[in-house]
Protein backbone atom coordinates (compact mmCIF):
# COMPACT_ATOMS: atom_id res chain seq x y z
CA UNK A 1 0.00 0.00 0.00
CA UNK A 2 2.62 2.52 0.63
CA UNK A 3 4.28 2.16 -2.45
CA UNK A 4 1.49 2.68 -3.72
CA UNK A 5 0.77 5.88 -2.71
CA UNK A 6 4.33 6.46 -3.32
CA UNK A 7 3.76 5.87 -6.65
CA UNK A 8 0.49 8.40 -6.64
CA UNK A 9 2.44 10.80 -5.17
CA UNK A 10 5.07 11.15 -7.22
CA UNK A 11 2.84 11.12 -10.52
CA UNK A 12 0.85 14.28 -9.19
CA UNK A 13 4.14 16.01 -8.71
CA UNK A 14 4.42 15.86 -12.41
CA UNK A 15 6.55 14.30 -15.47
CA UNK A 16 9.21 17.00 -16.51
CA UNK A 17 11.86 16.42 -18.75
CA UNK A 18 15.11 18.58 -18.75
CA UNK A 19 17.01 19.87 -22.22
CA UNK A 20 20.89 20.87 -21.00
CA UNK A 21 24.02 20.23 -23.20
CA UNK A 22 26.00 20.39 -19.81
CA UNK A 23 26.45 17.09 -18.22
CA UNK A 24 27.15 18.41 -14.78
CA UNK A 25 23.78 20.68 -15.03
CA UNK A 26 21.30 18.00 -16.35
CA UNK A 27 22.99 15.81 -13.52
CA UNK A 28 22.18 18.27 -10.91
CA UNK A 29 19.15 19.56 -12.03
CA UNK A 30 17.63 15.81 -12.10
CA UNK A 31 18.88 14.82 -9.12
CA UNK A 32 17.64 17.98 -7.20
CA UNK A 33 13.94 17.60 -9.07
CA UNK A 34 13.67 13.74 -8.41
CA UNK A 35 14.63 14.69 -4.55
CA UNK A 36 11.78 17.19 -4.26
CA UNK A 37 9.33 14.19 -5.64
CA UNK A 38 9.30 14.49 -9.31
CA UNK A 39 9.92 12.20 -12.11
CA UNK A 40 12.73 13.22 -14.35
CA UNK A 41 14.26 12.98 -17.66
CA UNK A 42 17.15 14.38 -19.24
CA UNK A 43 18.28 15.32 -22.90
CA UNK A 44 21.86 16.76 -24.39
CA UNK A 45 20.24 17.79 -27.27
CA UNK A 46 16.84 18.29 -29.34
CA UNK A 47 17.44 14.94 -30.95
CA UNK A 48 17.14 13.33 -27.57
CA UNK A 49 14.41 15.47 -26.39
CA UNK A 50 12.29 14.50 -29.20
CA UNK A 51 13.08 10.54 -28.37
CA UNK A 52 11.68 11.17 -25.35
CA UNK A 53 8.70 13.00 -26.08
CA UNK A 54 7.56 10.39 -28.49
CA UNK A 55 7.93 7.86 -26.06
CA UNK A 56 5.71 9.51 -23.19
CA UNK A 57 4.35 12.57 -22.67
CA UNK A 58 5.28 15.39 -20.19
CA UNK A 59 4.06 18.10 -17.82
CA UNK A 60 6.89 20.33 -17.83
CA UNK A 61 10.09 21.24 -19.81
CA UNK A 62 13.37 22.71 -18.28
CA UNK A 63 14.68 24.31 -21.48
CA UNK A 64 18.35 25.45 -21.07
CA UNK A 65 18.43 28.54 -23.77
CA UNK A 66 22.00 28.55 -24.99
CA UNK A 67 23.36 25.81 -26.66
CA UNK A 68 25.80 24.53 -29.65
CA UNK A 69 23.95 23.65 -32.49
CA UNK A 70 19.82 23.65 -32.07
CA UNK A 71 19.79 26.14 -29.34
CA UNK A 72 16.57 26.75 -26.57
CA UNK A 73 14.98 29.59 -28.91
CA UNK A 74 15.19 27.23 -32.35
CA UNK A 75 13.79 24.14 -29.75
CA UNK A 76 10.92 26.21 -28.30
CA UNK A 77 9.95 27.63 -31.53
CA UNK A 78 10.10 24.08 -33.24
CA UNK A 79 8.40 22.32 -30.52
CA UNK A 80 5.25 25.68 -30.25
CA UNK A 81 5.30 25.18 -34.57
CA UNK A 82 4.64 21.47 -34.25
CA UNK A 83 1.86 21.80 -31.76
CA UNK A 84 3.42 20.80 -28.88
CA UNK A 85 1.83 22.67 -25.87
CA UNK A 86 3.69 21.75 -22.76
CA UNK A 87 4.77 24.20 -20.61
CA UNK A 88 8.24 25.31 -21.29
CA UNK A 89 10.45 27.06 -18.51
CA UNK A 90 13.48 28.54 -19.83
CA UNK A 91 16.74 28.94 -18.43
CA UNK A 92 20.07 31.05 -19.68
CA UNK A 93 22.97 32.32 -18.00
CA UNK A 94 22.36 35.92 -19.66
CA UNK A 95 20.46 38.50 -17.72
CA UNK A 96 19.84 41.04 -20.49
CA UNK A 97 15.94 41.31 -20.41
CA UNK A 98 15.63 41.14 -24.35
CA UNK A 99 16.28 37.33 -24.31
CA UNK A 100 13.46 36.93 -21.54
CA UNK A 101 11.29 39.28 -24.58
CA UNK A 102 12.58 36.61 -27.28
CA UNK A 103 11.85 33.73 -25.27
CA UNK A 104 8.76 34.34 -24.58
CA UNK A 105 7.93 35.58 -28.35
CA UNK A 106 9.08 31.77 -29.34
CA UNK A 107 6.71 30.44 -27.12
CA UNK A 108 8.53 29.84 -23.19
CA UNK A 109 6.10 30.53 -20.45
CA UNK A 110 8.38 31.45 -18.04
CA UNK A 111 11.96 32.04 -17.98
CA UNK A 112 14.49 32.07 -15.14
CA UNK A 113 18.58 33.52 -15.20
CA UNK A 114 21.35 31.58 -14.30
CA UNK A 115 22.17 31.14 -11.31
CA UNK A 116 18.92 30.59 -9.11
CA UNK A 117 18.21 29.51 -5.89
CA UNK A 118 17.29 25.62 -6.49
CA UNK A 119 14.03 26.61 -3.95
CA UNK A 120 13.14 29.04 -6.86
CA UNK A 121 12.86 26.78 -9.36
CA UNK A 122 11.03 24.57 -7.76
CA UNK A 123 8.45 27.22 -6.85
CA UNK A 124 8.62 28.53 -10.30
CA UNK A 125 7.88 24.30 -11.88
CA UNK A 126 5.28 23.71 -9.31
CA UNK A 127 3.23 27.18 -9.84
CA UNK A 128 2.91 26.09 -13.67
CA UNK A 129 2.29 22.72 -13.01
CA UNK A 130 -1.07 23.59 -10.60
CA UNK A 131 -1.99 25.62 -13.58
CA UNK A 132 -2.23 22.58 -15.80
CA UNK A 133 -3.33 20.56 -13.21
CA UNK A 134 -6.29 22.93 -12.42
CA UNK A 135 -7.31 24.16 -15.95
CA UNK A 136 -5.70 21.28 -17.98
CA UNK A 137 -4.83 22.27 -21.09
CA UNK A 138 -7.76 24.84 -21.59
CA UNK A 139 -7.78 26.93 -18.18
CA UNK A 140 -11.12 28.50 -17.24
CA UNK A 141 -12.06 32.07 -19.03
CA UNK A 142 -13.27 34.42 -16.12
CA UNK A 143 -16.20 37.33 -16.52
CA UNK A 144 -16.31 40.12 -15.33
CA UNK A 145 -20.03 40.39 -15.03
CA UNK A 146 -21.51 37.20 -15.49
CA UNK A 147 -20.88 36.87 -19.35
CA UNK A 148 -21.11 33.33 -20.01
CA UNK A 149 -18.24 31.70 -21.14
CA UNK A 150 -19.35 29.70 -23.65
CA UNK A 151 -20.05 32.29 -25.93
CA UNK A 152 -19.64 33.07 -29.53
CA UNK A 153 -17.81 35.99 -31.12
CA UNK A 154 -16.78 37.22 -34.62
CA UNK A 155 -14.44 39.50 -35.23
CA UNK A 156 -14.29 40.23 -39.01
CA UNK A 157 -13.93 36.79 -40.83
CA UNK A 158 -12.96 34.92 -37.45
CA UNK A 159 -15.61 33.27 -35.31
CA UNK A 160 -14.28 31.87 -31.79
CA UNK A 161 -16.06 29.79 -29.19
CA UNK A 162 -14.80 30.65 -25.97
CA UNK A 163 -15.09 27.21 -24.01
CA UNK A 164 -13.88 24.87 -26.79
CA UNK A 165 -11.30 27.37 -27.54
CA UNK A 166 -11.79 27.15 -31.39
CA UNK A 167 -10.71 29.70 -33.63
CA UNK A 168 -12.31 29.83 -37.35
CA UNK A 169 -11.67 31.85 -40.28
CA UNK A 170 -14.35 31.51 -42.91
CA UNK A 171 -15.34 28.30 -41.49
CA UNK A 172 -12.02 26.42 -41.73
CA UNK A 173 -10.25 26.36 -38.22
CA UNK A 174 -7.09 28.23 -37.33
CA UNK A 175 -4.18 27.01 -35.72
CA UNK A 176 -3.10 29.37 -33.04
CA UNK A 177 -0.18 28.44 -30.33
CA UNK A 178 -1.55 27.40 -27.00
CA UNK A 179 -0.49 30.80 -25.15
CA UNK A 180 -2.01 33.20 -28.19
CA UNK A 181 -5.05 30.90 -27.89
CA UNK A 182 -5.57 32.00 -23.78
CA UNK A 183 -5.19 35.24 -24.38
CA UNK A 184 -7.29 35.17 -27.12
CA UNK A 185 -10.03 33.81 -25.46
CA UNK A 186 -9.57 35.87 -22.19
CA UNK A 187 -10.21 38.77 -23.56
CA UNK A 188 -13.29 37.31 -25.58
CA UNK A 189 -15.03 37.01 -22.21
CA UNK A 190 -15.75 40.83 -22.08
CA UNK A 191 -15.39 41.30 -25.80
CA UNK A 192 -15.33 45.46 -26.77
CA UNK A 193 -14.41 46.00 -23.09
CA UNK A 194 -10.75 47.18 -22.32
CA UNK A 195 -9.22 44.58 -20.28
CA UNK A 196 -5.70 45.14 -18.12
CA UNK A 197 -2.59 43.31 -18.51
CA UNK A 198 -2.96 42.43 -14.84
CA UNK A 199 -6.44 40.71 -15.23
CA UNK A 200 -5.94 39.30 -19.07
CA UNK A 201 -2.67 37.03 -17.21
CA UNK A 202 -4.97 35.96 -14.33
CA UNK A 203 -7.53 34.92 -17.24
CA UNK A 204 -5.44 33.76 -19.50
CA UNK A 205 -2.81 31.87 -16.64
CA UNK A 206 -4.34 31.34 -13.51
CA UNK A 207 -3.99 33.21 -10.62
CA UNK A 208 -0.66 31.44 -9.48
CA UNK A 209 1.04 32.98 -12.61
CA UNK A 210 4.49 34.37 -12.11
CA UNK A 211 5.47 36.18 -15.09
CA UNK A 212 6.17 39.91 -15.73
CA UNK A 213 2.34 41.63 -17.30
CA UNK A 214 4.35 43.42 -19.33
CA UNK A 215 4.97 39.86 -21.26
CA UNK A 216 0.89 40.67 -22.07
CA UNK A 217 2.51 42.90 -24.87
CA UNK A 218 4.37 39.92 -26.25
CA UNK A 219 1.54 37.94 -26.46
CA UNK A 220 -0.41 40.55 -27.76
CA UNK A 221 2.10 41.05 -30.65
CA UNK A 222 2.04 37.98 -31.70
CA UNK A 223 -1.30 37.30 -31.93
CA UNK A 224 -1.80 40.38 -33.66
CA UNK A 225 0.79 38.85 -36.26
CA UNK A 226 -1.08 35.97 -36.72
CA UNK A 227 -5.09 37.36 -36.99
CA UNK A 228 -4.69 41.29 -38.40
CA UNK A 229 -3.88 42.48 -42.02
CA UNK A 230 -1.47 44.98 -40.69
CA UNK A 231 -0.58 44.20 -36.89
CA UNK A 232 1.18 48.00 -36.79
CA UNK A 233 -2.65 48.77 -37.41
CA UNK A 234 -4.82 46.43 -35.58
CA UNK A 235 -8.42 46.46 -36.72
CA UNK A 236 -9.55 43.45 -34.25
CA UNK A 237 -7.22 43.45 -30.77
CA UNK A 238 -7.22 47.54 -29.74
CA UNK A 239 -4.84 49.11 -27.29
CA UNK A 240 -6.70 51.28 -24.78
CA UNK A 241 -3.97 53.43 -23.38
CA UNK A 242 -3.69 53.65 -20.07
CA UNK A 243 -6.23 50.74 -19.86
CA UNK A 244 -5.14 47.26 -21.73
CA UNK A 245 -6.15 46.09 -24.83
CA UNK A 246 -9.67 45.30 -25.83
CA UNK A 247 -11.32 42.61 -28.86
CA UNK A 248 -13.32 44.49 -30.96
CA UNK A 249 -16.18 41.71 -31.36
CA UNK A 250 -19.49 40.36 -31.98
CA UNK A 251 -21.62 38.25 -29.58
CA UNK A 252 -23.63 35.51 -31.40
CA UNK A 253 -24.51 33.82 -28.25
Amino acid sequence: MSHVAAASAEARAGRIIVLDDETEMRNMLQRFLIAQGFEVRVAKDGLQLDACLERQPYDLLVLDLMMPGEDGLSVCRRLRAAGRTLPILMLTARGDPVDRVVGLEMGADDYMAKPFLPSELVARIRAMLRRQQVFGRHPPMFSDHGQDAGLQVAFGAYRLHVRRQELFREDRPVDLGSAEMRLLCALATTPNRPVSRANLLERARGRDYEANVRSVDVQVLRLRQALELDASSPRFIRTVWGLGYMLVAEIEG
